[in-house]
């Protein structure tokens, strides 16, 4: 049976408490808990050792390095990792109590890939339950993956995937974006380019959703730098990628409708900023407009959104 290292870089600190209890809470036992401390302001080293439960390995780092180069912290965790199954997540998430157990059954049934997944719960700050992301198919290949991913028929984290730890160090640790905008579905499209990917319908992860997470949160105009290179990774490894006989049809597709989907993600960029200070950030999107490729067509499209996506918010 598998160990699994379940790695924890620290930031806010606020909910830390809760999600290492719920990786300690776990119903299969054999794991490691990986806590980073990235210089938070929060008192993460006394958190920690108010458990004393000898799984848990505590670390800092020097000085704060996920600001923007948030996968370095991921990369520093997969390096530390001792299990042969690696994930990564955020210190206000939380596991469902068989989450290590569901993604062992999904590992028995599906043997030999690098990257497994599972359908997720988003609560708020209180820990209410909000919605569920997308269900998936119990197993995919990479091009069906990302069209469902760039069509936004999909809702994905960096903490709802489980991969194989050799996997993950052999292509370098998780791609780096600025803000890591994007870095989770590269890292999971590159970990099943070869094999495929295995899901659970199974919402066994929590993501708490609140303003200080990254789809919240941080420079508008790194995000979009960081659409810029996912486009050129995109571009580049249809370029190169040999399709399966299954996926041959959504293959040619993607190559037909890359820059259409990355302009879609582009505008959903410009929506999620514009939720707040509509007027001042959509002049901001206007005065940026050339530097990343959009019309003044995407930025009121993306205004419109903007509303629904607050409302939402409100609600």
């Amino acid at each position: 049976m598998p160990k699994f290292s379940v790695c924890i870089p620290a930031y806010k600190g606020r909910f830390l408490s809760e999600c290492i209890q719920s990786v300690l809470g776990q119903s299969y036992a054999d794991f490691e808990v990986i806590v980073l401390n990235d210089c938070s302001p929060e008192p993460v080293e006394e958190m920690v050792r108010s458990f004393s439960d000898t799984r848990i390995r505590y670390y800092e780092n020097e000085r704060n390095i996920g600001a923007v180069r948030l996968t370095d912290n991921w990369n520093r965790c997969i390096a530390l990792a001792e299990g042969e199954f690696v994930m990564i997540m955020g210190d206000d998430d939380r596991l469902d109590p068989g989450y290590l157990e569901e993604f062992t059954a999904l590992m028995i049934h599906y043997p030999g890939l690098d990257v497994y997944h599972c359908r997720s719960l988003i609560i708020d700050d209180e820990g209410n339950a909000l919605q569920l992301t997308p269900a998936g198919p119990s197993f995919e290949r990479v091009c069906d993956h990302i069209w469902h991913r760039l069509n936004q028929w999909r809702s994905q984290f960096i903490s709802d995937f489980v991969y194989r730890r050799d996997a993950l160090r052999s292509m370098g640790g998780c791609y780096a974006l600025p803000l890591a905008w994007g870095s989770d579905d590269i890292t999971a499209y590159i970990a099943c380019a070869q094999r495929g990917m295995a899901h659970t319908n199974r919402p066994v992860f929590h993501y708490r959703s609140n303003s200080l997470s990254i789809t919240s949160t941080g420079n508008d105009l790194e995000k979009m730098h960081a659409n810029l290179r996912y486009a050129a990774w995109l571009r580049d490894f249809l370029a190169i990628h040999t399709p399966h006989e299954t996926e041959q049809v959504v293959y040619h597709t993607l190559l037909r409708q890359q820059d259409r989907l990355m302009l879609q993600r582009k505008r959903y960029t410009m929506a999620l900023s514009m939720r707040t200070h509509r007027v001042s950030r959509f002049w901001m999107w206007y005065r940026h407009r050339k530097q990343f490729g959009l019309r003044l067509s995407d930025i009121i499209l993306a205004a419109v959104k903007a509303r629904g996506l607050a409302k939402r918010l409100s609600n």
